[in-house]
């Protein structure tokens, strides 16, 4: 597989991330381009790579969470101003013929994410 594929796990509940929407952006000609936007099926994953091989380019792109909106769905005690609301997850890709896998492991309180596979 190629491309650019992620999913969710909601450390708090221990469960995957459903319904999370994620944006895609490209760094080029010195601003940020909306390349589209997804969400989460029931598993924390996409139905379908972000990116295809044909699609990706070599350069820096940007993941948008929208973890905010996914942890007030959950009826958790949150202050009215979340901790984290928009997870912005930067990246550069080199190869465009290698997979890119970026999970992201998320709480109301924290996160992390890693180069998967």
């Amino acid at each position: 597989m190629t491309g650019l594929t992620t999913h969710i796990l909601d450390l708090t509940h221990g469960v995957p991330a459903s319904n999370v929407t994620i944006e895609l952006y490209f760094y080029g000609e010195h601003e940020w381009q909306f390349l589209t936007s997804a969400v989460t099926n029931s598993n924390g994953r996409l139905d379908e790579p972000l990116l295809s091989e044909e699609d990706t380019k070599i350069g820096t792109y940007e993941l948008v969470f929208h973890i905010g909106d996914y942890f007030r769905s959950k009826a958790l005690e949150l202050p009215e101003l979340p901790f984290l609301d928009k997870v912005p997850v930067r990246f550069n890709i080199a190869d465009t013929t290698a997979h890119y896998h970026v999970p992201l492991l998320v709480s109301p309180w924290g996160y992390q994410v890693y180069r998967g596979s």
